[in-house]
């Protein structure tokens, strides 16, 4: 990302929405922002097979692994306003699992994007499916969108839930019904 240019565009930005980019409490604004963007767009430019960095490890049973609770944060891609919530992610692994913290790298990677609820589960269902080949993997993300709560129909309370279930976790109802079980749906 370029900063230079980004900072021009929200210089100019301010000025259409009708404020002055100079006044004191702006000045320093257009850096801002175009630092906050690259972090929350980080996403496209890391790189999945780093972020795991061979924090692979040989795994004797087939035990289902969960993290849940994995904190997102991410940005509409219809709005650009962000949305945020929990990831819940488990998966069997049939000869590896991953280093516990890789999960929410991983998370990280792809909430790190303009985005979309829908897709980002998809995403992390099968990038975790990629890297460690699993039995199956499932994954539910909670989240709640400013785009919803700050205009349309500006409901507050409003949670939207996706979930993606691969492998194991699809075909076999047991298996579904442990992770959702494990997970708990309770509410914060």
């Amino acid at each position: 990302m370029d900063h230079s240019k980004v900072e021009t565009l929200i210089r100019e930005l301010l000025h259409e929405l009708g404020e002055d980019p100079e006044r004191p409490g702006l000045l320093d604004t257009p850096r801002r922002v175009a630092t906050a963007l690259a972090v929350l767009t980080s996403g496209y430019s890391a790189d999945l097979s780093q972020i795991v960095n061979h924090a692979k490890f040989e795994q004797q049973d087939n035990s289902m692994i969960i993290v849940r609770d994995i904190e997102i944060y991410s940005l509409c891609e219809h709005h650009l306003l962000p949305f945020f919530g929990r990831c819940h992610i488990g998966y069997i692994p049939k000869k590896e699992a991953l280093g516990v913290s890789k999960l929410a790298r991983i998370a990280d990677v792809f909430s790190r994007r303009l985005q979309m609820q829908e897709r980002l589960t998809e995403q992390l269902a099968n990038a975790i499916m990629r890297v460690v080949e699993p039995e199956g993997v499932g994954v539910i993300i909670e989240g709640q969108h400013l785009c919803m709560m700050m205009r349309g129909v500006e409901k507050q309370k409003a949670i939207m839930t996706t979930s993606v279930m691969l492998g194991s976790f699809r075909s076999s109802h047991s298996t579904r019904t442990e992770f959702l079980s494990l997970i708990g749906q309770r509410r914060p």
